[in-house]
């Protein structure tokens, strides 16, 4: 039964501030009162427990420690804002199963989460879990605790939504924990289809830019340029739909344009990572950059059984375009695993490469023809070839 009564309005006390919650039975978004965040933003952090709470694009809000937003809350972020993380792998924004963040940026006005100092690694990142099937445990349906921010994800409900992000830059971030826990600029824990994910940049983090832990979730037009890791990554078996992809390594540090894995350990765990990519490009270091500082120099290593249909790609100045290990990526190159239509635009030494999975003694695997892997055409990758597509013009840096 419908039901628009106010249930109770509660005010909850946020680093010396306050904000206000307001709850009701009604699940409709349009017939929920609206809440407005008054806290004090020189401290923004704690957990969003409940209601919604609608920042003021007027404020620079301090991020001093980490915001949970919990299960039936949500966060809202007009056009214009800006948040600075100011406290390492303490300043963090994560939304837990159940919650939901709203970025309303636009063209003119993105939203920007930042660092109060210009550096790669001063702040975590933005970091979302859903409920969408992940494959630590083949079949789907378990689910993990997040490798930052210790939030529960996985599930068995595909279409999980947890909110909407549009034009939304994020900068900065990938505070590392120790050298196996580190924070990426945005990172998916099985977030479900219902997640809308627009015109979104990570820029000059230093691991990951976007990390996709499993999940459905489908993106279109993102931004990776200079995070000192992979610009795209994922494993635990994602599945999404997306458009309009570049990514470029900066600021003299980085390893691949993406790392594709199935699952580390379980390279036929289902459901396999799947993804369908249309319109993609990755700029490289160029193909005899410094291997202390680019250790695999690699536009696309694709390994652990993952599967994946890429399209109109354009790939520029490499060591390597394509990497293919183990035999259970291997047998899915040419049918559910190829490239379609890739412009090798310059400085690319070697297109493909492919290695068998190493089995005992030997310690290392055996080459593999993988060639079947790519058609060449003159694509236009994300939009114009090496260069700032026009979709990214106004609200996205670093070209």
């Amino acid at each position: 039964m419908k039901k628009s009564i106010l249930k109770f309005v509660t005010v909850i006390a946020l680093s010396g501030g306050l904000f206000t919650s307001c709850s009701s039975d009604n699940d409709n978004n349009n017939d929920k009162p609206s809440s407005t965040f008054v806290a004090d933003p020189a401290s923004f952090k704690g957990n969003i427990t409940d209601g919604e709470v609608i920042l003021d694009a007027s404020k620079v809000y301090k991020l001093t420690g980490g915001i949970k937003v919990e299960s039936g809350a949500t966060l809202t972020i007009p056009a214009g804002t800006v948040i600075e993380g100011t406290n390492g792998t303490s300043s963090f924004i994560a939304i837990a199963q159940g919650g939901k963040i709203n970025v309303n940026g636009t063209a003119d006005k993105p939203v920007v989460m930042t660092a109060s100092v210009k550096e790669a690694g001063k702040w975590g990142g933005l970091v979302i879990c859903g409920k969408a099937p992940i494959n630590r445990v083949t079949g789907g349906a378990s689910t993990a605790q997040s490798e930052v921010a210790e939030l529960t994800y996985g599930g068995t409900i595909s279409n999980d939504n947890s909110g909407s992000i549009k034009y939304l830059r994020i900068e900065y971030a990938g505070a590392a924990f120790n050298s196996e826990k580190e924070f990426n600029g945005l990172s998916f824990f099985g977030v479900g289809s219902g997640t809308v994910v627009e015109n979104v940049q990570a820029y000059h983090g230093a691991d990951d830019g976007f990390e996709f832990f499993g999940g459905t979730v489908n993106t279109k037009n993102l931004i990776s340029i200079g995070n000192e890791d992979d610009q795209f990554d994922w494993t635990e078996g994602w599945n999404g739909t997306n458009t309009n992809w570049y990514g470029k390594l900066a600021f003299g540090k980085g390893n691949r344009g993406i790392e594709a894995d199935n699952f580390e350990f379980g390279f036929g765990n289902t459901p396999i990572s799947n993804p369908v990519i249309t319109n993609l490009t990755l700029v490289g270091p160029g193909s005899t950059a410094d291997v202390a500082n680019f250790a695999e120099n690699q536009a696309v290593k694709l390994r652990r059984g993952t599967k994946g249909l890429i399209s109109n790609v354009v790939v520029s100045a490499w060591a390597t375009g394509f990497d293919v290990e183990n035999d259970e990526t291997i047998a899915f190159v040419g049918t559910a695993l190829k490239v379609t239509g890739v412009n090798f635009a310059s400085d690319v030494t070697a297109k493909t490469k492919g290695k068998k999975t190493v089995v005992a003694p030997a310690t290392s695997g055996v080459s593999a023809d993988v060639s079947a892997l790519i058609t060449e055409t003159a694509a236009t990758g994300a939009g114009n070839g090496v260069a700032q597509p026009s979709w990214a013009t106004g609200w996205s840096v670093g070209f």
